[in-house]
C-alpha cells in the first residue's frame, strides 16, 4: 500500500496548484463580494482539462480517476472554494451526459462542456424534496417524439448562467417512488424555462444559486439520459462522486486556512513572543493538522473504492463526505479563532474559506443523510467486518 503520489499524480497537483495560486486565488476575494460569476475563468479552467476531469476522452474529458481527480480539485479549492466546487458540479453534470447520453446528445453538449466554453448545471432538489429525492414531483410526459417538462427546482447552482440543466424529472407515477424517475439533459434556455432570483447566501458567492420552474416545456425525446425510470440510479450514480468532490473542496479550504494559519503563528507578537511560541495554540494547529491528514486520507481511500468499482463505494462515499466536511469546516472555523479579530475581516481570507466550507455539510446530501446510509449498511450481515 502506497501513499506517495505517482509521477503523473505528482504533476496534477502542481498543475492545479499553479492555476489556483495565479488565476483563483488573486480573485476570489472579489468574486465573492460582487457575487461574479466568470465565464471566462471557465474557459481557462477548461484549457487546462479541468472542466472533463473524468469525462471519458471519446466525449472529450481526461479520463482521470476519481482519486486523481480529487487530487486535482483540492488544489483548486485552496485558491477558491466556492469556484472549485461549482468546477465539481459542472464534471459530474458532464460526466452524467457522456456517460448516459445518446450519441447526438454527446456531440451536441460534452465537446464544449469539457473545454469550459458552455456550463452545466445539475438539477435534482425541490422545494418539497431535499433528502426525500424520490419523492420529487416534476413531471415529464410523452408526446409523441417529445417530452412536456412541469415543475421546479430549487437551489440549483449555476441556473441562468449556464447552457445546460441535467434534469431529474418524473416519467411514472408518484406512487412508483424513484422507479418512475427518469434523466434529461435539456438546453437551458428552452421556452418554458424560468429562473429565479440569484439567492442571497453565506457563501458560495462566486457562483449563482437560483429556483427553476419549467411550463410546459418541449423536450426532445433524445435528450433522455439512459432509459425511461434510470433516472433515479443514475443521480444516484452522480453523487456518489460528487459527494468525494464536495469532499475534497473542504479539504482544499481547510489546507488553505492552515497554511494561513501557521504562517500568521510565525509572525503575530503577542506578551513578547510570537503565537507559536504558545503550546496551547501549538496543540491545536497540531489537531488541526491531524484533522486534515485523516480526512484527506478517508476521502481518497472513498475515491479509490469508487475506480474499482467497490461493493461499498457507496458507504464509503458517504462516510467520507460527513467525515471529511465536518473536519474542514472545524478546521476552517478554528483557524479563523487563531487570527483573532482579524480573522473576522474579510481583509484575510479565513472568513470567506469557512462560510464556503459550512454548506459542504448539507449539499450532495447532508451529512445526517450520510449517517443513514453508513448505518443501514452497518446493521447488514456482515458488515462490521466488510468495512474495514
Amino acid at each position: 500500500m502506497d501513499f506517495t503520489l505517482n509521477e503523473d499524480q505528482q504533476a496534477f497537483q502542481d498543475t492545479a496548484r499553479a492555476f489556483a495560486r495565479e488565476q483563483m486565488a488573486p480573485y476570489a476575494a472579489d468574486w465573492d463580494e460582487n457575487k461574479i460569476f466568470s465565464k471566462e475563468f471557465y474557459a481557462k479552467a477548461g484549457e487546462l482539462g479541468f472542466c472533463g476531469l473524468y469525462t471519458p476522452e471519446h466525449a472529450g474529458g481526461m479520463n482521470l480517476t476519481r482519486l486523481d481527480s480529487a487530487i486535482v480539485l483540492e488544489e483548486l479549492a485552496a485558491g477558491c472554494t466556492s469556484t472549485a466546487a461549482f468546477i465539481s458540479i459542472h464534471n459530474m453534470a458532464t460526466w452524467m451526459i457522456a456517460q448516459w447520453g445518446k450519441e447526438s446528445t454527446i456531440e451536441q453538449w460534452c465537446g464544449d462542456l469539457t473545454q469550459g466554453k458552455k456550463l452545466a448545471s445539475y438539477c435534482l432538489t425541490e422545494p418539497g424534496a431535499g433528502s426525500d429525492a424520490g419523492s420529487l414531483r416534476s413531471t415529464a410526459k410523452k408526446q409523441g417524439q417529445q417530452y412536456l417538462l412541469n415543475g421546479s427546482k430549487m437551489f440549483i447552482s449555476g441556473a441562468g448562467d449556464t447552457d445546460v440543466l441535467v434534469v431529474m424529472a418524473r416519467t411514472g407515477t408518484q406512487e412508483e417512488g424513484s422507479a418512475g424517475i427518469s434523466a434529461f439533459a435539456i438546453p437551458a434556455q428552452l421556452d418554458g424555462i424560468h429562473y429565479g432570483k440569484n439567492e442571497a447566501k453565506m457563501g458560495w458567492n462566486s457562483q449563482p444559486t437560483r429556483a427553476i420552474s419549467f411550463e410546459n416545456v418541449l423536450v426532445d425525446q433524445d435528450s433522455l439520459l439512459g432509459q425511461e425510470g434510470e433516472g433515479f440510479k443514475i443521480a444516484m450514480r452522480g453523487l456518489d462522486g460528487g459527494r468525494i468532490n464536495i469532499a475534497t473542496c473542504s479539504i482544499g479550504a481547510a489546507q488553505a486556512c492552515i497554511n494561513h494559519s501557521q504562517k500568521y503563528m510565525l509572525e503575530r507578537q503577542q506578551f513578547g513572543k510570537p503565537l507559536a511560541a504558545f503550546q496551547a495554540l501549538q496543540f491545536k494547529l497540531a489537531d488541526m493538522l491531524t484533522e486534515l491528514i485523516a480526512a484527506r486520507q478517508m476521502v481518497r481511500l472513498a475515491a479509490s473504492k469508487l475506480d474499482a468499482d467497490d461493493v461499498d463505494k457507496s458507504t464509503y462515499c458517504a462516510m467520507a463526505k460527513r467525515f471529511a466536511t465536518d473536519a474542514g469546516f472545524n478546521i476552517c472555523n478554528d483557524a479563523m479563532q487563531l487570527h483573532g479579530g482579524y480573522g473576522y475581516l474579510k481583509e484575510y481570507p479565513l472568513e470567506r474559506f469557512m462560510r464556503d466550507a459550512r454548506v459542504h455539510q448539507i449539499l450532495e446530501g447532508t451529512n445526517e443523510i450520510m449517517r443513514v446510509i453508513t448505518a443501514r449498511r452497518l446493521f447488514e450481515v456482515g458488515a462490521p467486518e466488510a468495512l474495514r
